[in-house]
């Protein structure tokens, strides 16, 4: 088969399934290695970084997603009512940060680190897809472990998690503390 019928095929698949596709199924669909499909995506992923391009290739793990440069995005909400602006306040930041960090973790885990009841950041966090469910903990009461979506990967620009930046144990212990002294300020104003 030629490269430019391979490359089509590819780019079919990615714009019909709307969602990351993993290497491997897509080198069973074109017939190819896993080695030969990756230097294709490679070669795709770099077609479609022109900056006459309006979309993009995004690898994601092991897997490749179409999607729309983020440039372009409130050209897409002029058309689209539904596409909406989400707004990540410090607090919703602090908590996916936490659950990034340490996924997979529970809502419980998460409080603790935090200080305070979570459940409302954790539920936004789920409903803008950057956080789901990622199974139950064996352990009493079976609670639900949390960990990060593909949208958060793909949102905050990594392939994987392992491109989150490196946190010092010493800053990580400092942030803490300074959010723990942000809470209590808090309170401190609600209860005047």
């Amino acid at each position: 088969m030629q490269l430019f019928k391979i490359e089509a095929i590819i780019e079919s698949i990615l714009f019909t399934m709307g969602e990351a596709v993993e290497l491997d199924k897509i080198a069973d669909v074109i017939e190819q290695d896993k080695n030969t499909t990756k230097k294709i995506m490679n070669n795709l992923i770099d077609k479609y970084d022109s900056p006459d391009r309006g979309i993009t290739i995004t690898q994601i793990d092991n897997a490749y997603q179409m999607c729309t440069k983020t440039e372009y995005y409130d050209y897409i909400r002029k058309v689209n009512n539904k596409a909406k602006n989400y707004v990540l306040t410090d607090v919703l930041l602090e908590t996916l940060s936490i659950i990034a960090y340490k996924q997979p973790i529970t809502k419980a885990e998460v409080e603790k680190i935090r200080g305070v009841s979570s459940v409302h950041c954790i539920n936004k966090l789920i409903d803008y897809n950057l956080v789901c469910e990622k199974g139950r903990m064996d352990a009493p009461g079976r609670p639900i472990i949390f960990g990060t979506t593909q949208d958060f990967l793909r949102n905050f620009g990594f392939q994987s998690l392992k491109e989150l930046p490196l946190i010092e144990e010493e800053k990580l212990s400092t942030i803490q503390i300074e959010a723990q002294e942000e809470v209590q300020k808090e309170f401190k104003i609600e209860e005047e």
